[in-house]
Order: C-alpha cells, then sequence, then structure tokens
C-alpha cells in the first residue's frame, strides 16, 4: 500500500510540474515566472524567428554592402531590400547557424519597393518567417525588430509604431535600425513580420540612429512574394 502511495505522489508531483514549467535535461524550468510580460514576448519572439533571419552581404563595384533578410520559403527564398543588393556581382548568405551560401536574385518588380529576392541552395528545408496583415498595425503597438547592424548579427530591438505614413506607405518605429539592418523584419508581438526595415532618417549626415526608422509595410511585400512562397 505504502508503495502505491509513494508512486502515485511521485505521478502527482510529475504533473504538476509539467502544468507550471518546461523539462529541460531532467530540470524544470517555468519560463512565465522566469520572464515576465514584455520580456516573456521579447525572449519567445525572438528565439522562434531570429533561426529564420540571415545576413546578407554584396559585393559592388565600389565596395561591400550589408543587409539582413527574411526566409520565406524553406527551400531557400529570402527576401531583403533591393538597395542591399543591387548591382552587386557577388551575393552571399549566412545563416543564424553560421551556414554560409551564394545567392542569385530572382525576377521581381519589387525594386520599386526596396525588395528584393534571393535564391539559396542549402541542403536541408529552412525556418521560414510568417508575414501579417500591416493594414492592421496602429500607432503606438509594440514592435520588435531582427537585424543585423554594423556587422553585430542577430541583434534585437524593441519599440512602437511612431506614425503610418499613409502617403508614402510606409511605418515609421523607434525600434532601433541602423545600416545593416535593411531588409530585416518589424515584428508585432506575435512574432508576424509586419514590415521590412529600410531606412533612417538622418538629418545631420549621422550615420547613427536618432529613433526615427521606416519600413515597407508587409502588405507590399506579399505582392513581391507571393510567387515564392
Amino acid at each position: 500500500m505504502m508503495k502505491h502511495l509513494k508512486f502515485l505522489s511521485v505521478i502527482l508531483v510529475l504533473l504538476v510540474s509539467c502544468i507550471s514549467g518546461i523539462f529541460i535535461n531532467d530540470k524544470v524550468y517555468s519560463r512565465e515566472s522566469e520572464y515576465k510580460g514584455e520580456e516573456f514576448i521579447n525572449v519567445t519572439v525572438y528565439e522562434r524567428i531570429n533561426p529564420a533571419i540571415v545576413l546578407v552581404e554584396a559585393q559592388l563595384k565600389d565596395g561591400l554592402s550589408s543587409g539582413t533578410g527574411c526566409i520565406i520559403n524553406k527551400s531557400g527564398i529570402i527576401l531583403t531590400s533591393s538597395h542591399v543588393v543591387n548591382n552587386a556581382s557577388y551575393i552571399e548568405i549566412t545563416t543564424s547557424k553560421g551556414e554560409i551560401y551564394p545567392a542569385d536574385i530572382l525576377p521581381t518588380d519589387g525594386q520599386n519597393k526596396d525588395l528584393a529576392i534571393l535564391k539559396i541552395k542549402p541542403n536541408h528545408p529552412l525556418p521560414t518567417i510568417k508575414l501579417g496583415d500591416s493594414s492592421l498595425v496602429k500607432v503606438g503597438q509594440k514592435v520588435l525588430a531582427i537585424g543585423n547592424p554594423f556587422g553585430f548579427n542577430g541583434t534585437l530591438t524593441t519599440g512602437i509604431v511612431s506614425r503610418i505614413d499613409y502617403e508614402r506607405n510606409k511605418i515609421q518605429t523607434d525600434a532601433a535600425i541602423n545600416p545593416g539592418s535593411s531588409g530585416g523584419p518589424i515584428l508585432n508581438a506575435s512574432g508576424e513580420v509586419i514590415g521590412i526595415s529600410q531606412s533612417i532618417y538622418n538629418p545631420d549626415n549621422n550615420k547613427s540612429n536618432i529613433g526615427i526608422g521606416f519600413a515597407v509595410p508587409a502588405n507590399e511585400a506579399k505582392k513581391v512574394v507571393n510567387n515564392y512562397i
């Protein structure tokens, strides 16, 4: 009888542990207790999306151009900013795992929107991002940006939607966007891509971020990538 009670007690403890936490290497971690509120969103969105973000490096006539890309198809289709790869003689992609592949530019009319599609040939399926509905974006909502600013790969910054420029069809944000972040995702709290980082405002010709960045809305990107998803 005592053996049965001990066995039932162990089962009960395991069930409670499963409900309140996560098993990793026989230890129980409660993510809800370890990360709260905004921090929990930041951590979980980053861990889910960053594997689908790549470094884009392009050899141009006058030097090297560097930016960020989003994997939109597991076969190796990547969305980035066209100004990063325009007139490149060679393009190289580095994944979040450090895998390096040469890339080709696929035909698209996205240059008018500062968007380009690249193709690599990986030896395994790749993780992908999901494009959200940018028509639902509201000023004041939380956003997260992932990019490779100044060569610091896989950098996460956070902020809000500061303004929606309906005339120019741009989303403005105070999330830090710097050189090297172009082509990277602007994400909502659910991890959906609502915009593609494009540019920053520098009234004094300083290359650093002053809290005014712009992104191409995801719905514009959908028009470019539809044939490749």
